[in-house]
Order: structure tokens, then C-alpha cells, then sequence
């Protein structure tokens, strides 16, 4: 059965302008850039299809535009297509920290390290310097790791938080293996450096740990 034989409350086009695009499942969200299927499948299967292919939504979204255009059922277009909205999102959520406002919620900043971070296949140290609004000053990635770990300097970061003025920050770190737990080190660190900011009087108001799945909150687990 075709998608425009389906009922009208079912179809993903419909189903999104009724509800919102929170009611989407990944295959109805992927299937509406899709547009059509492939193969007898229509434009909903052939995107679960592809989601069971790749693992999931996020292994197939982080392949780069050339990688997805050898998948079958996207090509060139459709690469391009989900690259650009990608990205768009990206930006919006960039421009929420860096439009100069108040941050209204921890998760928005949780979201954006996620957004830099998670992609990467090494591990990355990265802090988000705030102002006494705790609106964002600057975003900057400190320490490089190999697979195993990053060697963190609460000094250097003491240092660019001067510089940057900041009264308050946000770290993060990704962790490649996918799991989200902060681990011992984690914790150490964590103490380490909020002990380093409190001297210049700067607040760390939270560690987020980067891994599949949403963002590990560190001062919502109270290690912050």
C-alpha cells in the first residue's frame, strides 16, 4: 500500500502538521525526506530498512554527505538533503548560545556539546565560558586524547577563563567507547578543576559526559 492509501491521521506529512514532529518515529522522520521507497517498499519502510542497516538513526546521521550517497535509497540528492538539515539544526542550536542570550535551560548546553562532540572519534576536553548572565562568551575544545583518554590542565583552563572574563562555565568531554558514565577519573577531574575556578572566582555549574544517548549531566548526578 502506498503512503497516500494509508489513513489520513497516519501519514507522516500529515501526522506532523496534526501533532508536531515529536509524534514521528526516526523511520516517519527519515521517510519524509526520503520522499518515496525503493524496491516495492514505500518511503516508511525502506527508511526502517535503512535504519536497521546502519544501527540507528545516529550511526546513519553521522556519516559524512559522500558515505551516505552509497547507501541505497539515498544518493546524491537525498545526501545532500539530509546533510543541509543536519547542519541546520546544528546552527540553531549554536545561534541559541551564541545570540547573546541567558541560557534558559542546562539542556541546551548539554545538547550543544553533544553537537560538537559526539561525532568524534577521539576524546575531546571542551568548556563553554558563561558571563555573570550566564549568557556564552566563547566555546572552546582544550585538550585532545587518543582512544583512551584526554590529559585535562585545570591551570590552562583557569587561564582562558580570565581571559574570556567569564563568571561561570560548562565543561564536557565525550567518551568514544558510547557509554555516558562519568568514571572515577571524571569525578577527579571534576573536583580538580571546580577547586581551580573557585579560586578566580569562576563557577563550574556542570561536567557534562558525551557518549550514545542523551548527555550524562554531572551536577544533575551530584558530582558537580
Amino acid at each position: 500500500m502506498h503512503i497516500r492509501d494509508w489513513p489520513e491521521t497516519e501519514r507522516p506529512r500529515e501526522k506532523l502538521l496534526a501533532r508536531g514532529p515529536g509524534s514521528l518515529s526516526d523511520a516517519e522522520l527519515l521517510a519524509l525526506f526520503l520522499g518515496s521507497g525503493t524496491a516495492g517498499q514505500d518511503a516508511v519502510a525502506s527508511a526502517r530498512t535503512l535504519l536497521l542497516q546502519q544501527e540507528g538513526l545516529r550511526r546513519l546521521l553521522d556519516r559524512d554527505t559522500r558515505a551516505l550517497t552509497r547507501l541505497r535509497g539515498i544518493g546524491p540528492a537525498r545526501a545532500c538533503l539530509l546533510s543541509a538539515a543536519l547542519e541546520l539544526g546544528n546552527r540553531h542550536l549554536a545561534a541559541q548560545l551564541e545570540r547573546g542570550e541567558a541560557l534558559g535551560e542546562p539542556g541546551a548546553a548539554g545538547r550543544y556539546f553533544a553537537q560538537r562532540l559526539r561525532k568524534l572519534g577521539h576524546e575531546v576536553f571542551a568548556v563553554l565560558y558563561l558571563d555573570t548572565r550566564h549568557r556564552a562568551l566563547a566555546f572552546e575544545e582544550l585538550f585532545h586524547g587518543g582512544i583512551d583518554g584526554a590529559e585535562v590542565h585545570p591551570r590552562i583552563l583557569v587561564q582562558r577563563a580570565l581571559a574570556h572574563g567569564a563568571a561561570a562555565a560548562i565543561i564536557g568531554h565525550n567518551h568514544p567507547s558510547g557509554n555516558p558514565d562519568p568514571s572515577a577519573a571524571d569525578r577527579a577531574v571534576t573536583t580538580r578543576i571546580k577547586q581551580a575556578l573557585a579560586l578566580v572566582d569562576v563557577r563550574l555549574l556542570d561536567h557534562f559526559v558525551i557518549g550514545d544517548g542523551p548527555p550524562t549531566s554531572m551536577a544533575q548526578l551530584g558530582m558537580v
